[in-house]
């Protein structure tokens, strides 16, 4: 597979997870799901993992360290404390201008 082929697939997919985000089930309780809650509840799953240094801005999945409180409050595109769910196994292989996913915190 080319490099052009590899890397829309891996876009496709990273696209795919994150819209397939909002259709997560609500708690049993019928009471809303928090950001937190729905990050946990993915990660159960099984289907995700969390991939370090990809989140734009303002996009991130939840608290990763310094800087981030919870979902969408990284401050800088690419934060190697900020992560994204993607689907498992893709992480590493999503390029940024930074550099790749990492499946653990990284320093950028």
């Amino acid at each position: 597979m080319s490099n052009r082929s590899t890397s829309l697939f891996v876009a496709g997919a990273f696209a795919a997870a994150i819209a397939s985000l909002g259709s997560l089930p609500a708690s049993a309780s019928g009471m809303s799901v928090t950001p937190p809650q729905k990050t946990m509840q993915a990660l159960h799953t099984g289907l995700w993992e969390k991939c370090y240094g990809v989140a734009l801005a303002g996009q991130n999945d939840c608290y990763a360290g310094p800087g981030t409180t919870c979902a969408g409050t990284s401050a800088r595109n690419y934060a190697g404390n900020a992560f994204k769910l993607v689907p498992k196994g893709t992480c590493t292989a999503i390029q940024t201008p930074d550099g790749p996913g990492s499946l653990t915190a990284i320093s950028r």
